[in-house]
């Protein structure tokens, strides 16, 4: 294993070891392990996008305030005292600071902010195991850990946020971030291999749904 490679799993396993959020090392390693299968068919650079997926929840905007830019500073300073050149660092960092800005509700506007095909793979591979039976499970422990409701029926369905601002600031149920972001995540992939996985996680999500609504309203 690359040294780079080692130093950084140890640290980031350290520092997100604890997380009962559903973005825990284990997320980290499943993000990892996706983005190096995308890397090979997309013939990326294969250390950037190991590092991209390693740090990319360093410092989680979920969790720092709303800060977007923190977890690329961060892995900018870690980077650096392990004596990385500067080129790669700025290639990790900017897959760091854009894997999530912009892209995670729908509704305005905006464009990818992620250049790098490093990046575009990471984001795939984050965006994936926000779906299908994984994708299930995280959604209800972020909710729990948020104190949010498993469901709340008094709250309109399919209500998509306009801006990014105010998709942070939403509280709805577990069920409703179904609809607000993890439904639509279909539509965002990049990569030709990333969309062909996130179809059948859909399909998945849209079962369970279904199943839920029924048990939900003691239709079986």
């Amino acid at each position: 294993m690359n040294k780079y490679i080692k130093k950084t799993e140890d640290h980031v396993k350290s520092v997100l070891q604890k997380d009962g959020s559903g973005h825990d090392w284990y997320h980290i390693d499943r993000v990892r392990k996706m983005a190096k299968e995308i890397a090979k068919k997309e013939k990326a650079d294969p250390l950037v996008v190991e590092l991209g997926a390693l740090l990319h929840d360093i410092a989680d905007w979920k969790f720092n305030d709303g800060d977007l830019k923190k977890g690329a500073v961060v892995s900018e300073k870690w980077l650096k005292s392990l004596g990385l050149d500067q080129k790669t660092i700025d290639q990790v960092s900017h897959i760091v600071e854009n894997v999530v800005e912009n892209v995670s509700y729908k509704g305005a506007k905006v464009k990818n902010t992620m250049k790098s095909l490093e990046g575009k793979i990471v984001q795939d591979a984050d965006r994936l195991d926000a779906m299908g039976a994984i994708g299930i499970a995280r959604a209800f422990a972020y909710g729990g850990h948020k104190g949010r409701p498993i469901f709340d029926p008094k709250v309109k369905l399919n209500q998509l946020h306009k801006t990014f601002e105010e998709y942070k600031k939403g509280s709805a149920s577990s069920v409703h971030h179904f609809y607000e972001k993890l439904l639509l995540i279909k539509d965002m992939m990049n990569t030709k291999e990333g969309k062909k996985l996130a179809l059948r996680r859909r399909k998945l999500m849209q079962d369970y749904l279904k199943q839920f609504h029924a048990e939900w309203n003691a239709k079986v």
